[in-house]
């Protein structure tokens, strides 16, 4: 019998000796497991072929011993793993570059992201070459040429890395690795570039598969949701389920077939009968619960990127569009669906930049708001309130990056998807990050099902925002649109 049919004879009994129905779920019992599918069939063959081409080519997994200062080593594998030209030994070698790199200190990580930065961009001879032969020739074939010899070679590393058991899930850690270190490394970008371009095909729309979550699903992937919560922390599983098992909440992830127990994204919604302006009524333990069929608005109070490997790779627009469609089908009478959202970068803009359209007494009274308890009496919340409404309407109509987009994060995202920036809610968030953030202002964006194309091009074309009345009202006559030639970095 053959390697491969031996390891598809491995597999095949492997799934039989599992084929059984997930179990439903009270309390989530820890190390529950789904029931595997095609993805873990063809997980456990790529294993291994991988284990029978370790024992045929002599390779191990590293001693830590073995890894120490092995930065510049490990570049040099990846160098065999480049000229190699065998399946097996190629799958297993590339496992033993994963296995070696997880072992990495800090410091030997950047040694190896500056050899793969210097030494495995395009090859420069292929490249002299294609270039010479269009001169000669001009043709679309010697042109081709030129793209594929431009290619880094860090490219053609990254795929073979990729077909490793664990590649993909390693290569997103890696990047996250990658992206600290190049905050003070410019010159890693050029490895960073690559992986993004990478990334951005394997996790297209086409390989992501949406699931919901609720109180059945594996218990260590409903501790990930706890864990990559990250606009408003959930406080153990009672408050989990509070906000995935109930009649009128639901919850929805993205996941990718090579990290199937890993959320990419999430979005926690509320099904309500009106729109909401504050978080609070929302999260309460004592809340009413209503039924979904007197439902009429789908909230989305809460979007979570959970890779810090995949910053940069869109996934939230298909996933609100993709659940909108979702929850229409199942609750036809739904009419709007709209975001209950933060504003993280609200106070810090009004303390870093220097065109914040405020007087010095103004000035002085918001430099002062973490030093007491303004919120608790209702005078000194409604001055701060006349100042903070028209500011706050300023900051998202007026305030720009210098190519002319929104600078607020949250409103680029939603209004690059077709949101209407509809309503500005005071003192929507009164939770310590609410106000240390936004000073408690929270939004909503309204997503209108006929005019999403609409709002969206004009925003893509024209850097148009979309705004109801209500928020344009909350303008002061004087104030102008502003496109800073440094905008403050936001620390979102």
């Amino acid at each position: 019998m053959s390697l491969i049919e031996k390891a598809v004879s491995r597999s095949a009994g492997a799934e039989r000796l599992n084929d059984k129905p997930v179990e439903s779920a009270g309390t989530p019992a820890p190390g529950r497991k789904e029931r595997p599918g095609n993805s873990a069939f063809f997980a456990d063959l790529i294993a291994t072929i991988t284990d029978r081409g370790r024992d045929l080519f002599g390779l191990r997994p590293p001693k830590p011993q073995e890894v120490a200062g092995r930065g510049d080593a490990l570049a040099e594998l990846c160098e065999t793993l480049l000229g190699g030209k065998g399946e097996a030994s190629g799958t297993a070698m590339a496992q033993q570059v994963i296995e070696t790199y997880v072992r990495l200190s800090q410091e030997e990580r950047l040694t190896f992201f500056e050899a793969l930065a210097e030494k495995f961009g395009p090859d420069e001879a292929l490249l002299d070459a294609a270039f010479e032969e269009w001169r000669q020739t001009g043709s679309d074939t010697a042109a081709t040429e030129i793209h594929f010899a431009s290619e880094p070679r860090r490219q053609e590393l990254f795929r073979r890395l990729n077909r490793a058991p664990t590649g993909t899930r390693t290569l997103v850690k890696l990047r996250a690795d990658l992206l600290k270190l190049a905050r003070e490394n410019p010159d890693l970008r050029r490895v960073d570039r690559d992986l993004a371009h990478l990334f951005s095909s394997w996790f297209n729309r086409g390989f992501l598969v949406l699931r919901r979550i609720d109180w059945s699903s594996p218990a260590n992937v409903l501790e990930k949701i706890i864990r990559y919560e990250a606009v408003h922390e959930i406080h153990g599983w009672d408050d989990l389920r509070r906000r995935i098992d109930a009649p009128d909440r639901r919850c929805y992830a993205f996941f990718h077939p090579a990290l199937a127990d890993e959320p990419l994204i999430f979005v926690e919604i509320a099904l309500t009968e009106d729109i909401p302006g504050a978080i609070a009524p929302l999260l309460a333990e004592d809340r009413n619960i209503i039924d979904p069929t007197r439902a009429r608005t789908a909230v989305f109070y809460s979007i979570s990127n959970c890779q810090a490997g995949l910053a940069g790779v869109s996934f939230g627009n298909f996933l609100i569009k993709q659940v909108v469609e979702e929850l229409s089908r199942e609750l036809p009478r739904l009419e709007t669906f709209v975001t209950l959202s933060p504003v993280p970068g609200f106070r810090f803009w009004m303390k870093a930049a220097d065109d914040v359209p405020i007087n010095d007494k103004e000035r002085t009274m918001l430099a002062s708001l973490d030093e007491w308890d303004w919120t608790s009496n209702p005078v000194a919340a409604e001055t701060v309130r006349r100042v903070l409404e028209p500011l706050a309407a300023h900051y998202f109509l007026n305030v720009k990056t210098p190519d002319g987009r929104a600078i607020d994060p949250v409103a680029r995202f939603h209004l690059g998807n077709g949101a209407r920036l509809e309503r500005i809610n005071w003192l929507g968030d009164r939770s310590r990050k609410g106000l240390r953030e936004s000073a408690g202002i929270m939004v909503n964006y309204l997503y209108d099902l006929d005019e999403i194309e609409e709002n969206h091009e004009a925003y893509a074309n024209q850097r148009e925002i979309v705004a109801s009345a209500a928020v344009r009202k909350l303008l002061k006559p004087d104030s102008k649109p502003r496109r800073p030639a440094n905008a403050p970095a936001n620390p979102v």
